[in-house]
């Protein structure tokens, strides 16, 4: 039995083997050495000693407290552009990272993987270093990080974008086609280079009109379109004609090209002048001509007889009017030097055909002066030449051989010598700049003396010949006849395929007036056989089975403008002819005659000028052929179609023709050679080849 004290210790006696228990243990840490904190620290941290104490770090890349935990680093979280730089791509790895550079950069030290610790930065790619990276007909345009293609001038993309890149599509660059050049007001084209980029077309006025502002030339820009096609064209107006003195004139109130306006002279003035009338001129403005109206002369029909007597006519309006005459007379003798008469009377007389009687000296020469009042108060007088024997020593001249001269000496004796003085003159009124002068002096004792001049052709000449002895002069006038034009000045042109652009030049109006230039077109084969003045003057219509040729053009000379151009084949007139298209498949050689027409005359000269072989079909030709042949085709399929309806009279519709047509039109290249079928209008239709 345990006492009653000992029943309230027994919890601690139960209690106190463990608390001692505890007390051992607890002696035991006590007496245990320091451990080791480097032996602590993570896997990736490292132990440094700081102020004497051993810390553990975790490494470059992790992050933590170095003993439990170091977790791996994120440096790409706060941007590529911070860490790695411009046009870079950042990439984690466990414990670091590394940088790439974006598409279209490089590295600066050539590698693909970089850490910016060395100043290793990304440039931009130059893709445009790779040659033909855009294709053909396109150029690259590098840009930053990558590049562009665009079309080069005058090509463009056929999706309509202004820049493409290639990145493995096919894209290509067609080129621009300006299509038909356009119409200009009142001008045609002269010349057609093409319709693609870079393209020529040159207009000229129609006939009749002229150049009044913009560009004869168009261009096909890379835009497809035609630049430069301001060109306006005015109609020719000369305005008002000419105001001669003492004329009235005839005339329309026409003042376009080629109006003409007449003159003729009032009533009391007569004609002097080469002729009568005033044409409007391609350099708008009326030519100008020499008619001149003189006042009609109080003396008319005024000649000697019995040697010493003067007599003359008066003109109608002084018919029966009382005239006073002043004779103012002037005597020589050849033989003898000191021999001289000077006298001065009137006479009234209203006769209608005067005459008067001088008392002159015989074997002497006198010069008679004959003045009278005009009833415009104008003097007007008339000289006259009375010489003895004048008809015996100087008679017969007679005009030979269009510039020979020979005359009679009669009464002078055998043997005796007299000398002769000449001074020839030549003009021309087509050529108002010409002027030919000779002087010269000839001694014979022949009685029938000859001279031969050295005159030039097409030229109206006045020869004085003056006889010393006698102080006796004649004026003889002579025409000489034209010869052959020069020949044309022509620049040869020999083409294949195409017909010819031919560049005319003016010739000289050297041996006659140039009236006409022809453009004629003949068969090659006949060349050799050309001879230039015996081809008539054929049209391209002409009815006569056997012409070999005909006259494409013919141009008046005053029209012709230096090195205008003309086109064969366009199907226009000029004059009256018609220049028409040259048929394929033919060879053609081109002449080009020049013709002089004057005083009854005509001459003409050749050259030739252009050679043309194998015709062959231009994009017009094509085009028109390409019609045809699906309007053949059409029509076949519409007539198909026809009967069968008309045969089967079945419920079941055959597509329309029309949609047939179209189907063809859509699906099948025209081309001639495959279709097989000739179109008519091709043997009937010349087509253009300009």
């Amino acid at each position: 039995m345990i006492p009653e004290g000992g029943r309230a210790l027994g919890p601690l006696l139960l209690l106190l083997p463990a608390l001692l228990q505890c007390a051992g243990r607890r002696r035991a840490i006590v007496n245990r050495s320091v451990p080791d904190v480097c032996a602590t620290c993570h896997i990736h941290a490292t132990c440094h000693q700081i102020e004497g104490k051993s810390v553990c770090i975790c490494n470059y890349g992790f992050v933590g407290n170095g003993r439990t935990h170091c977790q791996d680093k994120d440096e790409c979280q706060i941007g590529a552009n911070k860490i790695c730089g411009n046009h870079t791509l950042c990439h984690n790895t466990h414990g670091s990272f590394y940088c790439v550079c974006l598409d279209g950069y490089r590295a600066s030290n050539n590698n693909k993987t970089f850490i910016p610790n060395d100043g290793t930065n990304c440039t931009d790619i130059d893709e445009c270093e790779e040659s033909g990276l855009c294709g053909q007909n396109a150029r690259c345009v590098n840009t930053e990080g990558s590049y562009k293609c665009y079309c080069n001038d005058g090509y463009k993309l056929e999706n309509g974008e202004h820049s493409f890149h290639p990145d493995g599509n096919i894209v290509s660059c067609k080129g621009v086609d300006c299509g038909v050049p356009p119409s200009v007001l009142n001008a045609h084209p002269a010349s057609v280079s093409g319709t693609t980029y870079g393209s020529e077309v040159t207009y000229n006025c129609v006939h009749g009109y002229f150049i009044a502002s913009g560009n004869q030339t168009a261009v096909c820009n890379a835009r497809g379109q035609w630049d430069g096609t301001d060109l306006v064209c005015k109609e020719i107006d000369c305005g008002k004609p000419l105001l001669i003195p003492h004329t009235e004139m005839i005339w329309d109130n026409s003042t376009t090209l080629w109006s003409r306006v007449y003159y003729q002279c009032k009533e009391g003035y007569y004609f002097n002048g080469d002729r009568n009338f005033s044409e409007c001129t391609m350099d708008r403005s009326w030519e100008n001509i020499t008619y001149i109206c003189k006042e009609e002369e109080l003396f008319s029909n005024l000649s000697i007889f019995n040697e010493t007597c003067v007599k003359w006519q008066r003109k109608t309006g002084r018919l029966g009017m009382r005239e006073t005459y002043t004779f103012h007379i002037l005597g020589q003798r050849w033989d003898e030097k000191t021999f001289s008469e000077d006298a001065i009377f009137n006479i009234t007389t209203s006769e209608d055909n005067p005459k008067v009687c001088l008392d002159l000296n015989s074997g002497s020469n006198y010069v008679v002066n004959i003045t009278t009042i005009s009833s415009t108060n104008i003097t007007v007088s008339v000289t006259v030449a009375v010489q003895t024997k004048v008809k015996e020593a100087f008679s017969n001249v007679l005009i030979f051989n269009d510039t020979c001269l020979k005359w009679r000496r009669n009464f002078r004796g055998t043997g005796v010598e007299d000398r002769y003085s000449f001074h020839v003159q030549g003009h021309r009124w087509y050529q108002k700049k010409f002027f030919h002068e000779m002087t010269f002096n000839l001694t014979t004792h022949k009685q029938a003396p000859e001279v031969c001049f050295d005159l030039q052709p097409g030229t109206n000449y006045s020869i004085n010949i003056s006889m010393v002895a006698l102080n006796f002069s004649l004026l003889v006038t002579m025409t000489t006849q034209i010869t052959d034009p020069p020949f044309p000045d022509v620049e040869f042109v020999s083409v294949k395929g195409s017909a010819a652009l031919l560049r005319l030049r003016k010739a000289e109006d050297r041996n006659g007036p140039i009236s006409l230039y022809q453009v004629i077109v003949l068969p090659l084969g006949l060349q050799s056989t050309f001879i230039c003045d015996s081809f008539a003057a054929a049209t391209f219509f002409s009815n006569t089975a056997d012409i070999k040729g005909y006259v494409a053009a013919e141009f008046r000379a005053m029209d012709v403008a230096d090195n205008m151009s003309i086109a064969l084949g366009d199907r226009h007139y000029y004059g009256k002819f018609y220049n028409a298209p040259l048929n394929l498949g033919e060879e053609y050689c081109v002449f080009l005659r020049v013709i002089s027409e004057w005083n009854k005359v005509r001459t003409q000269s050749c050259a030739v000028w252009a050679q043309i072989k194998n015709l062959s079909p231009t994009l017009q030709y094509m085009t028109a052929v390409g019609l045809a042949s699906v309007a053949a085709v059409c029509l076949i399929l519409f007539l198909s179609f026809s009967a069968a309806r008309s045969s089967l009279h079945s419920t079941v519709h055959s597509p329309p023709a029309a949609l047939a047509c179209e189907a063809v039109h859509l699906s099948a290249p025209v081309d001639v050679a495959q279709t097989g079928i000739t179109s008519s209008i091709l043997e009937t239709e010349n087509v253009s080849l300009l």
